[in-house]
Order: C-alpha cells, then sequence, then structure tokens
C-alpha cells in the first residue's frame, strides 16, 4: 500500500509533507505535488502534517478521487516532475483555493499527457491516409 496527494492539494501545495519523509517520495509539479508510489513505505509520517488533509493511505482514498491513485503514480513517474525533498513556501494564493471542490480542471500537468491523450505525433493525420 501507499499514501496518495488527493485533490485538496491542487493549487495549496503546502509542502509540509515533505520534511518528514524519510526515503523522499514526493515529486512536485507547478501547483501540485504527488507522492511516488514504487518509493512509498507506507510509514504514514506525512499525512498528519498536511495542513488541507490532502494525503490519504491508497485504501482510504474516497471514492471520487479514485483517479488520484493513479495519477500520482504516473505524474510521479514523468521527468518534468522532480522529486522534492525540502519545504518551500506555498503559493501566494493557497488560502483562496483551499477547501474548493472541483479543482482537478486546475491542475498544470507539467507537460504530462492527460490519461487517454495520445503521444506527441502519435495521432496519424487523414490527410495522410491514416
Amino acid at each position: 500500500m501507499t499514501f496518495v496527494v488527493l485533490e485538496e492539494c491542487i493549487r495549496c501545495k503546502h509542502t509540509d509533507c515533505v520534511e518528514v519523509c524519510p526515503v523522499d517520495c514526493f515529486y512536485e509539479g507547478p501547483n501540485f505535488l504527488v507522492i511516488h508510489p514504487d518509493e512509498c513505505i507506507d510509514c504514514a509520517l506525512c499525512e498528519p502534517e498536511c495542513p488541507v488533509a490532502a494525503i490519504r493511505a491508497e485504501d482510504e482514498v474516497p471514492l471520487g478521487q479514485r483517479q488520484f491513485i493513479a495519477l500520482n503514480g504516473e505524474l510521479a513517474a514523468h521527468p518534468n516532475w522532480t522529486q522534492i525533498t525540502r519545504k518551500k513556501p506555498a503559493p501566494d494564493d493557497h488560502d483562496a483555493w483551499f477547501g474548493l471542490p472541483g479543482k482537478l480542471a486546475e491542475l498544470d500537468r507539467n507537460g504530462a499527457r492527460r490519461f487517454g491523450q495520445p503521444a506527441l505525433g502519435g495521432q496519424r493525420s487523414a490527410a495522410r491516409g491514416a
């Protein structure tokens, strides 16, 4: 089992959790953090450190946010998402985003494709006889 960063983190991106992680399994994009599922040791130290309650054990992820289990793994493995090991200041406008629902649309994927999107150049043009 692993821990998962949920929608509550989008545009809030507090990094208190990063400082307590003994295996440095957090990765960051422009406005969101993720946990690499293959690196997390399920120690649970990060969960109580998150001031917006955005971290849950995989088996405690609410039904409406189950897509974040796969999303954490996908983004953590993307080369544009870099490992973070030290606390940074939260975004200036984090308070304005606290508790707002539906923030997935605000996620800056930092070059990572959305689920189901082909890789660049992956679609063949109909004009070329696809």
